[in-house]
């Protein structure tokens, strides 16, 4: 099937049918409908390449994540496709396993293929990928990682807020001795995470000295700081993780070590994923939320591929507390 078939069923020329298809040019109503009866009647798909060519871009957005495994990824990916579907493009998906290499390879393969966008919702980069996009004129978005600028919009997630609100709720409680387990070193969200943290406890206890243990942002990485903590003398009474699958790791040590939470630990964890409501006790997290995060990429992703000449945008995420069942107040038995 062409789409001259299509044209000589519905009596009109090739290029009415690819403005109809494309929604390229103005076409009047009664053909816009005739044409399109013809298209369903004949079961007609549109060739993706020539459609690509027709409106002078792909239909097809990049994502780069930095780790599927983590459930705080797959409630994200599922946002981004959804506002991206609804504005009528499809999503390629790739995963970078925390590599910068890998970000770099998969943004290549991006611009080779000619995708009208990519989000980039990964910490690890390479800088000299930042002055390529610009270079090629790609639509991007990052996650907390540059400045907006020429078709590049940077999204900023209010870390401080969050942590803030962890650290007054555990003071709140009565707590002195809080620990921070933090991600990995060379990524620039786990940074300002634990930075967040010192701020902090250096506003509420300027008197208490940082207790910093380094986890991966992976379960295994929070069990095996924990098991570092919980082997100080004296123990913290409560430890702030910097995202919640770490938080998880906390809890299986802290189970397997005879510590119980809250009674003798108190936990708070940073996301919010899913699962942090099923655990028992229940994470109390701080919130990212990954609905918006989504949305708001791309609607500023769809911003500067409709219109180029236009600089990119700065978006803030707010990040909040939700207290669940895994703080309380320390026990006083066990200092």
């Amino acid at each position: 099937m062409r789409i001259k078939d299509i044209a000589d069923a519905a009596g009109v020329s090739t290029a009415t049918v690819s403005h109809v298809i494309n929604n390229t040019r103005f076409v009047t109503e009664e053909t816009r409908t005739r044409v399109e009866e013809v298209i369903k009647t004949l079961n007609y798909y549109p060739n993706a390449q020539a459609r690509s060519l027709a409106l002078g871009r792909s239909m097809t957005l990049g994502l780069v994540v930095s780790d599927i495994a983590n459930p705080f990824f797959p409630e994200l990916v599922k946002a981004i496709e959804a506002a991206a579907y609804e504005h009528g493009y499809d999503v390629i998906l790739a995963n970078t396993s925390y590599d910068a290499g890998r970000t770099l390879k998969y943004v290549h393969r991006f611009i080779e293929r000619r995708l009208a966008g990519v989000v980039l919702m990964t910490s690890e980069l390479d800088p000299r990928l930042i002055d390529e996009l610009a270079r090629k004129a790609v639509p991007v978005v990052f996650l907390d990682l540059g400045s907006a600028g020429a078709q590049m919009s940077n999204i900023v997630v209010d870390y401080e807020r969050g942590i803030e609100d962890a650290i007054k709720h555990l003071h709140k409680l009565g707590h002195e001795r809080i620990a921070f387990i933090g991600g990995p070193k060379h990524l620039r969200s786990a940074n300002k995470r634990l930075q967040a943290f010192r701020d902090s406890l250096a506003r509420h206890l300027p008197h208490i000295a940082p207790l910093i243990y380094e986890g991966d942002f992976q379960f295994t990485g929070g069990e095996c700081a924990a098991n570092q903590m919980l082997a100080a003398n004296p123990k913290p009474t409560a430890v702030v993780a910097a995202n919640d699958m770490m938080a998880f790791g906390v809890m299986r040590a802290a189970h397997h070590a005879g510590v119980c939470i809250p009674e003798d630990l108190s936990l708070i964890g940073y996301d919010d994923i899913a699962f942090a409501s099923f655990t028992q006790p229940g994470l109390t997290t701080v919130c990212l939320p990954r609905a918006e995060l989504g949305r708001q990429a791309v609607t500023a992703l769809m911003q500067t591929i409709n219109h180029p000449e236009r600089q990119g945008i700065e978006i803030h995420i707010a990040t909040y507390l939700i207290e669940r069942g895994s703080t309380a107040p320390p026990n006083t038995e066990a200092r």
